[in-house]
């Protein structure tokens, strides 16, 4: 007998985790199949990109990340001197000033993973299935197009046992080796010919002064990555291995031995290894990223590549942060169908950036380029601060769809608000308290639109007088918050208006700011004060000067119309209230 979920996710990796975390937030239960017999124990993967940090803030999970985690700030270059010793060439910060109000840290994967399970499970219970072996996924094309039908059948093992499952829509989450992709009959494109790594964390005895640095070593022995886990003592070593070698037969003492070449003149004794490995992995991707709009390929499934640039687990991860909340509005009657084909127009081309920029990374970084002569530290050094914002995770943009306006947009009001792109952030006030915070703390993850209003100074009449009519307009009965959002739920459940103003703060009162913006929400009725902000100094942090740092002038103003994911949809005037009613007629469907 066959049962029925929404959702099967296959695998639990970084991209199926999620997207299940998303659903839980929605309070949306799913199934979860993972062929291990319990969580990853140690996880391939360690870097975790300022982006990735971000989604995990606007989870609510991120203090425990950054309190765990190692925290990378400068990065040393290394290279040949004309004697052929190894010489530091130089340094750099890791994330250049700006790009991020979070950084880049060092995490095993196991413990990132951790989180997103320790919060799917706080947010509704919901857990994973372990011990089954997915065997394969069909799609019923004749009934994809009903919206209520349960097209998608998933077979699996479970202790020798086969089991059927009939889901309405499902996620490849399971790896290089995805069952569903070859059962799908996709196919992986790309390189035919591998680079062969070795990785290991050891316990290092060493004079090398970096060594507690991500640091970079092209020597004319071979290339190292140095990554620094968190800790205190342990320590990463990605090693690139003569052409010609074969993962499956690297030996630990040989990923020794290169090491120790590499470092010279210096000693490394290495106490103990903790975990090691050796792969081959190429730039490949899936020739298709969905069956019908009713299956999508994520992660490692339909998209491959080194891990020198420290990618693979983020952007696998953001791809289950871009589908789980759109799936969450689909089921729940928000957004139709159509709106999941976003996941692949927005995705695969993230997907095919990533790996022309992890071709191009490996080129620069390879043996070939170190041993031709001694400025390729210095060329290497110019590449990674120049791709820096990219390692960062912060270049996506996504092209225009039913959810992303640029062509509708008035990008020069707020030229730092880039339509397509994550919404960055900048400290501002809060007026109700005084606290001085990053803006994007008022755009949690919680399935909700932002109409993110920068008003200007409301103590000149004008611009009080044009924040007033915006309000009546959004709360009116032909308005978006009120079109869209049925009458049982709060006013703000589904579009949510913020208020940034410019101006001196002192000189305003809570009576001064139009009631729409405050309302009356919640299990006790009360008045939300949370949703004003002010670009001012504050008490004890300064000034954090959010108009200018978005490029905003505060005598126009400007509207910035923000996904659930961050992702800025539109920027607008604060007189075009037109095209803010057609965005989102164009995104929801009636309440």
């Amino acid at each position: 007998m066959a049962r029925h979920v929404d959702v099967l996710i296959c695998g639990s990796g970084s991209a199926g985790i999620c997207a299940a975390t998303w659903l839980a937030r929605y309070g949306l239960r799913c199934k979860i199949l993972e062929s291990r017999p319990g969580p990853l124990e140690i996880g391939k993967a360690d870097g975790v990109q300022c982006r990735t940090v971000e989604v995990f803030e606007s989870f609510g999970i991120a203090e425990e990340m950054l309190r765990e985690a190692y925290h990378v700030l400068e990065v040393g270059f290394w290279g040949a001197d004309a004697n052929g010793n190894l010489v530091r060439t130089g340094r750099t910060a890791d994330t250049a000033p700006g790009l991020s109000h979070q950084p880049h840290v060092i995490l095993n994967q196991a413990r990132v993973n951790g989180l997103l399970l320790d919060a799917m499970k706080g947010f509704n219970g919901q857990t994973v299935d372990y011990g089954y072996d997915v065997k394969g996924v069909q799609v019923d094309s004749r009934l994809a197009a009903d919206p209520a039908a349960y097209p998608v059948t998933v077979v699996a093992l479970k202790d020798g046992v086969e089991e059927t499952f009939m889901a309405k829509y499902a996620l490849a989450c399971d790896g290089a080796h995805s069952a569903v992709r070859r059962s799908l009959g996709f196919k992986m494109i790309g390189d035919s010919s591998d680079a062969v790594w070795g990785v290991m964390d050891i316990f290092p005895r060493t004079n090398f002064p970096d060594i507690r640095k991500k640091a970079t070593l092209q020597s004319r022995s071979g290339n190292l990555l140095i990554i620094p886990r968190e800790g205190g003592s342990m320590v990463r070593f990605y090693i690139e291995l003569p052409q010609g070698a074969v993962a499956k037969d690297v030996q630990l003492p040989e990923l020794h031995s290169v090491a120790s070449r590499i470092f010279y003149p210096y000693q490394l004794e290495i106490a103990e290894t903790f975990w090691w490995s050796a792969y081959a992995i190429g730039q490949r991707q899936a020739d298709f990223f969905s069956k019908d709009n009713r299956v999508f390929l994520t992660g490692d499934a339909c998209h491959t590549h080194s891990p020198k640039a420290g990618q693979g687990m983020n952007t696998s991860l953001q791809d289950g942060y871009n589908i789980g909340w759109k799936l969450a509005h689909v089921l729940q009657g928000r957004s139709s169908p159509d709106l999941l084909k976003t996941y692949v127009l927005e995705r695969q081309k993230v997907a095919a950036d990533l790996i022309d920029f992890d071709r191009e990374f490996m080129k620069v970084f390879s043996s070939e380029a170190a041993a031709k002569e001694d400025g390729s530290t210095e060329a290497f050094k110019e590449y990674f601060i120049k791709a820096g914002r990219y390692t960062a995770g912060l270049t996506a943009r996504y092209g225009n769809s039913q959810i992303t306006n640029a062509k509708g947009s008035t990008q020069t009001l707020a030229t730092n608000l880039v339509v397509g792109m994550r919404f960055p952030s900048a400290q501002v006030v809060r007026f109700c308290d005084a606290n001085a915070m990053q803006l994007v703390k008022a755009l949690p993850a919680d399935g909700r639109w932002r109409v993110v209003i920068f008003a200007g100074d409301i103590s000149e009449p004008t611009i009080a007088a044009r924040l007033e009519e915006l309000g009546a307009y959004l709360y009116s009965q032909a308005g978006p918050v009120k079109s869209h959002t049925p009458s049982v739920t709060d006013i703000d459940s589904f579009i949510e208006p913020i208020v940034v103003l410019s101006g001196q703060r002192l000189r305003i009162e809570q009576e001064h700011i139009p009631g729409c913006f405050w309302p009356v929400t919640g299990k006790w009725k009360m008045r939300d004060l949370h949703k004003v902000y002010f670009d001012d100094e504050s008490y004890n942090s300064g000034h954090g000067r959010a108009y200018e740092f978005y490029g905003i002038a505060p005598s126009n103003g400007a509207v910035a119309i923000v996904r659930p994911d961050q992702y800025i949809s539109m920027v607008t005037g604060m007189e075009n209230y037109k095209a803010i009613g057609d965005f989102f007629a164009g995104l929801s469907l009636p309440k």
